[in-house]
């Protein structure tokens, strides 16, 4: 197996991990009181980032040697998503499920922007690419994800809104 393989490959399981994980929580969160919003950019989402992935490995060809440096940033930004997730604890989930009930996080992360996450997810989609030499992957894939944020941050701030209106003050960490 090619590195470019390996490296596409524990990319794979770990947002298959991730999704397992998402949809334990979505889960548990729904049945807490929980509402699902924007379900319909969703499929969309997957479909983006499953594409995504598939198009390096088709595209790229399996000797392409990596760039260190860039795959070394790749790795930063699967740690400030491990931070991510970490932060928003039970609530992390990649739907957007909201309640009073539950608190406006406002610690890791969270502390410096509102949706950091979706900065790393940009910041993956261009890079991992771009460690093999992808410009045309990175650019395409960067335009599409960068369409359903927009879209889809418009739907969590509208979710939020809905919170931060009601008294939370109690319930911030």
């Amino acid at each position: 197996m090619s590195i470019l393989h390996l490296i596409l490959v524990i990319v794979a399981v770990l947002r298959l991990i991730e999704l397992i994980h998402s949809y334990r929580n979505a889960k548990r969160l729904l049945e807490n009181g929980g509402v699902e919003y924007g379900r319909k950019h969703y499929p969309l989402l997957v479909l983006i980032h499953l594409s995504w992935l598939i198009s390096i490995w088709l595209v790229v060809p399996p000797d392409t040697d990596p760039s260190i440096g860039l795959l070394s940033v790749f790795i930063t930004l699967q740690i400030c998503r491990f931070w991510v997730i970490a932060s928003l604890g039970p609530y992390w989930t990649t739907r957007v499920i909201s309640s009073n009930k539950f608190p406006i996080i406002v610690n890791g992360p969270y502390r410096f922007m509102k949706h950091p996450n979706y900065l790393v997810v940009c910041g993956e989609i261009a890079v991992l690419p771009l460690v093999f030499g992808a410009v045309e992957i990175a650019t395409i894939f960067s335009i599409l994800n960068a369409a359903v944020l927009i879209w889809r941050i418009k739907i969590e701030e509208n979710a939020l809104e809905l919170r931060r209106n009601k008294d939370v003050s109690n319930h911030t960490l």
